[in-house]
């Protein structure tokens, strides 16, 4: 999914500079000192000009989706009744984000996405033309549609049982590594949000994202390292960027990491 903005087309690790890229891809983990995350993580958050109906999905539909700023200290008054937390950075078209909220009426999840065509993508999936203020929404899914991490930040210590990261942006070119989502200065962010024992989930299909993402959980200790694996586990909805990337035989991995128990 679109997580960090939308998909640019992957590089492999050994390609060449072409027109196209422009730059090589960059460096896995090296002893020099990573420069830290840049001041957003994502690329453009509008396409083409909106269709009407898209335009109406984000002026009448989102608003009444939407996860306020106010609940993010305590996430349950905005899901009265659920017994779980989980956040998805980058829902991309929504196609996840809306299974697992079917499949788990108990989990209360919020998605996060900054891609105005993935927003409509999402909302049109939900609700029919024409009814746009009145279709019942389902109860356990919010949208959060500004940079996943302000939202991150503004969450409560042990808050959440699962976290989602589905087929980000690569950010393939050396000047742009500091975006990936993964990343050694995101970690303890991540850590304080999650329970002991929570999961957090991410699949790629980039050969130079799968690297670093080996090397970026193999060097740290506030996460179980596990080998990924190469085939979609049960309870995984497929999306449309995986179906993508298996049109052009490019193998996913797909990880499950859990949070240690420790500080």
């Amino acid at each position: 999914m679109a997580g960090e903005g939308p998909r640019s087309t992957p590089l492999p690790e050994s390609a060449p500079r072409n027109e196209d890229h422009g730059e090589r891809p960059a460096p896995l983990l090296s002893p020099r000192p990573l420069k830290p995350p840049a001041d957003r993580l994502y690329g453009r958050s509008k396409g083409h000009k909106l269709r009407p109906r898209q335009q109406v999905l984000l002026d009448v539909t989102l608003p009444r989706m939407a996860f306020r700023e106010a609940d993010a200290a305590e996430p349950s008054r905005a899901f009265p009744g659920a017994s779980e937390l989980w956040l998805e950075v980058g829902f991309g078209g929504g196609e996840h984000a809306i299974a697992q909220a079917r499949a788990h009426p108990e989990a209360a999840l919020i998605a996060c996405e900054v891609f105005e065509n993935g927003i409509c993508s999402l909302l049109s999936a939900l609700v029919p033309e024409g009814r746009e203020a009145e279709v019942p929404l389902p109860p356990n899914l919010r949208l959060w549609t500004a940079d996943a991490r302000l939202l991150l930040r503004a969450l409560p210590d042990r808050c959440l049982d699962r976290l989602f990261l589905l087929f980000p942006d690569p950010w393939p070119k050396m000047r742009h590594a500091r975006r990936r989502f993964v990343h050694p200065a995101m970690l303890p962010l991540l850590a304080r949000l999650m329970k002991h024992g929570a999961e957090w989930r991410v699949a790629t299909d980039d050969p130079t994202y799968q690297a670093w993402v080996r090397d970026v959980m193999g060097a740290q200790t506030l996460f179980d390292d596990a080998e990924p694996a190469s085939v979609r586990p049960d309870g995984w909805p497929p999306t449309r960027y995986e179906a993508k990337a298996l049109r052009a035989r490019r193998q996913p991995l797909y990880w499950s990491f859990r949070r240690r128990r420790g500080p």
